[in-house]
């Protein structure tokens, strides 16, 4: 494999020589390996197969490892597209992609099996290089050299043809896709503006189900010749008839296009490519590429997209070994992939109703992954990003202006509402905004959003969950966990409402967040669905993932899903030993591979025993302990999954990260505390994982966390001081963090069970029990 980011500090020029961009790009990552700048709209990299996400209505399973477009074991590359998503469990997008070449004009992608039958290269690892925002390998087939780099809204490339090249030419697939199937591509149109400037869109329909991307692409050297084919067949042409459409005709349109440019290499081998994008127009285009591009050499626009990145990255620094210091700042790096910048440098935007917008005093964001990013990574953006995390609420309010259901995304995606997952996770982000003071909800706007949102009646079993107090099965197959995760959504309105003074609303869903009580069977002390008639479900399995009314989860893992009311949830557990007692099994016991066979996102390498870390939902487990006597289990068991799950390896991340929500959850697990409850001001102690790690807060204060003993045995927490001062609360505030200062904990191989254990030193729950109020 290789490794770019174990490099000596002494020669790393920023913590950009850390980031190994190669991570998780094998087996469950899902992560690329390409070109992007913090934040923007442009992801350029390298696709290494066409697998469809179904053919003839049937769906391929093997599309599932091509979520970013890339595979590590592949042994071809396909062609360089311009937007990806990084890390998720399903797909869309891989837009407008280019490939050099030489030779005879291919223009179908070939296979994996037979490569020399289409456009495709073979390539090596051994060539491959990827630092944050540049990318290269050599294209073995034709010789050529690929460099990518990118600027906000433009992917930018560089092909270095052979020396005794006369000539050479581009493809440019207008149909190819990350989850493509036959007939996604609506339309596209090209039109040659002249002989160095190509515009065009293609509208596709996938999981963003009306997706416009328009482009601009100019050439650094002049177009000899150039021209088309519709793969699809064209049974109506009209009066287009009159003309030779196919060659070096200058409108190029169809459902299913390939083109090709070639270009005179007689005199220079380096050809640029500046592919701009937009969601409104092909004028927009033109204005990000002329703003972002023009008049700059591929090296000036790389140089300053590593800038870019080091003046992200830079806000930490850490000591550890050269993997771990490896690992942290890949991880830093790919909590600020998405979401992703989604306007063009006019403030114009296409919104979720297809008009076109202006972005007033604000970027406006997409790819919102809410299901998984509102636990840790908008939390992390709260904290160390504030002023983009504010602008995403704001996008998100955009959005729940647009929707013609009154409602914040579910799954925001390039202007569209895809509803992957459940639960309405737009409004903890907006309440933890609100409670931390990072936005100021001056109209209420935020808060009506909240409360409309949370009262569609048609939406996944909302109409039932007000009357009945929960979502029945024979409602929703995920009826159970969408209770929880609709209670816990509540509360977070009532927090907000709190915050703002609104008591009226608050008390209303005060009520609503006790809804996770309806659920639980006080016989198997779990979580288990219930049906219309208030029977619980018969033949249950709380191991089972499949069917058993618990979505990508269990009843063991979903069970612990209250994580506003802690006290609540571990009566209904059976109290604090039992609690205890199945926390401890969680983490032992053995899954077999039947209670998750059946489920995608779920194998082996996600477990830690029955813990399922590679999946959301219980990613805040580990640090319940921290409600009950034995609060030093958190210590140990937190390191343990860092140990397990993060490495620096192609195969270093056990599970999608989701749009950074993994890695976030592992910065701030390295860092020694963790967002338990998005929508308070909490954060729960664990342990530092590295002996030194120093943050440039946003307001200008500087903290340093220091545990110097700390190591895989001196795992626990003996003492813990901020700037001298003992300090024995199990958690820390948003104030406390933003204040800076000095933390030093110190380290032993045995715990200090004596730590913590009064409830003054507790963190936040919304009830003493059940039966306090």
């Amino acid at each position: 494999m290789l490794s770019i980011a174990a490099l000596p500090l002494a020669a790393a020029a920023g913590p950009v020589d850390y980031v190994n961009p190669i991570i998780g790009t094998n087996g469950m990552g899902h992560t690329f390996p390409g070109a992007c700048v913090p934040f923007g709209a442009v992801q350029l990299s390298p696709d290494t197969d066409t697998i469809p996400h179904s053919v003839d209505g049937v769906y391929q399973k093997k599309a599932y490892e091509y979520c970013a477009g890339y595979q590590y074991g592949d042994k071809t590359i396909v062609g360089f597209s311009h937007t990806h998503l990084s890390g998720t469990g399903h797909s869309d997008l891989g837009d407008i992609l280019v490939m050099p070449a030489t030779g005879g004009i291919k223009l179908n992608p070939g296979t994996s099996d037979n490569p020399d039958s289409g456009y495709r290269s073979r390539f090596s690892h051994s060539t491959e290089k990827a630092v944050p925002g540049y990318y290269e390998v050599m294209l073995d087939d034709y010789g050529i050299k690929a460099q990518l780099t990118a600027t906000a809204r433009t992917g930018v490339h560089k092909y270095t043809f052979p020396e005794k090249s006369e000539e050479g030419h581009i493809v440019l697939d207008m149909s190819h896709g990350i989850y493509n199937y036959k007939g996604k591509t609506l339309w596209s149109v090209l039109r040659v503006e002249n002989d160095t400037l190509v515009t065009g869109y293609r509208i596709t329909n996938g999981w963003a189900r009306t997706n416009y991307t328009y482009f601009a692409m100019s050439f650094s050297r002049p177009v000899r010749n150039y021209g088309y084919k519709d793969r699809s067949g064209v049974p109506y042409n009209g009066f287009w008839r009159r003309f030779n459409l196919e060659e070096n005709f200058p409108e190029m349109a169809g459902r299913d296009v390939a083109a090709y440019f070639c270009f005179d290499l007689s005199d220079e081998k380096d050809l640029v490519v500046k592919v701009a994008l937009s969601a409104v127009s092909t004028e927009g285009a033109l204005k990000n590429l002329q703003a972002e591009a023009a008049g700059r050499s591929f090296e000036e626009i790389a140089s300053d997209a590593s800038d870019l990145w080091n003046d992200e990255l830079r806000h930490f620094e850490v000591e550890g070994t050269e993997d771990q210091k490896a690992m942290f700042y890949t991880s830093l790096y790919h909590t600020m992939i998405n979401p992703s910048v989604y306007m063009d440098v006019d403030g114009q935007y296409r919104g979720l109703d297809h008009n076109i917008h202006k972005a007033e005093g604000f970027t406006n964001y997409t790819v919102f992954s809410l299901w998984d990013t509102y636990r840790a990574e908008h939390p992390f953006l709260n904290l160390f990003k504030p002023e983009r995390n504010a602008d995403m609420v704001r996008s998100m309010i955009a959005h729940q202006q647009q929707s013609v259901h009154g409602m914040l995304p579910v799954w925001s995606l390039m202007g569209n509402e895809n509803w992957c997952m459940s639960g309405y996770h737009a409004v903890p982000v907006l309440s933890d905004a609100i409670v931390k003071g990072t936005y100021a909800d001056t109209d209420g706007g935020a808060l009506k959003a909240m409360v409309s949102t949370s009262k569609v009646p048609y939406y996944e079993g909302v109409k039932e969950y007000m009357e009945l107090g929960y979502v029945p099965l024979d409602k929703s197959g995920t009826a159970a966990s969408t209770t929880l995760e609709y209670a816990y959504d509540d509360w977070t309105v009532y927090s907000a409402a709190l915050k703002e003074g609104r008591k009226d609303i608050a008390d209303e869903y005060f009520k609503r967040a006790l809804n996770y009580r309806n659920i639980y069977d006080p016989e198997i002390g779990f979580a288990r669905p219930k049906y219309s008639d208030g029977s619980f479900k018969k033949d249950f399995d709380v191991l089972q993932t499949y069917g058993e009314g618990f979505i990508e989860g269990n009843s063991w893992n979903f069970s612990f899903h209250v994580p506003f009311d802690v006290y609540g949830m571990m009566d209904l557990m059976g109290g604090e030993k039992a609690f205890i007692e199945k926390l401890d099994q969680l983490f032992s016991m053995h899954l077999p591979e039947k209670y998750y066979e059946h489920n995608e996102d779920i194998t082996e390498s996600c477990l830690v025993g029955g813990y399922v870390h590679g999946n959301e939902p219980s990613h805040h487990v580990p640090y319940l302990y921290a409600w009950t006597s034995q609060p030093w289990k958190t210590q140990s068991k937190v390191r343990e999954i860092l140990n397990k799950m993060y490495r620096n390896d192609i195969n270093g991340l056990g599970g999608n990260d989701d749009c950074g929500q993994m890695s976030a959850w592992y910065l701030f697990s390295v860092l020694g505390f963790y967002p338990v409850c998005p929508g308070t001001d909490q954060y729960v102690l664990g342990a530092p994982y590295l002996p030194y790690v120093k943050v440039t807060l946003p307001n200008g204060n500087v903290l340093e966390i220091k545990a110097p003993e700390v190591s895989d045995t001196n795992c626990y927490v003996r003492s813990f001081t901020m700037d001298g001062k003992e300090y024995d609360k199990l958690y820390v505030t948003h104030e406390d963090i933003l204040k800076g200062g000095v933390w030093e904990f110190r380290m032993g191989q045995k715990p200090d069970r004596k730590r913590g254990l009064s409830k003054a030193d507790k963190p936040y729950s919304l009830t003493e029990g059940i039966d306090e109020q």
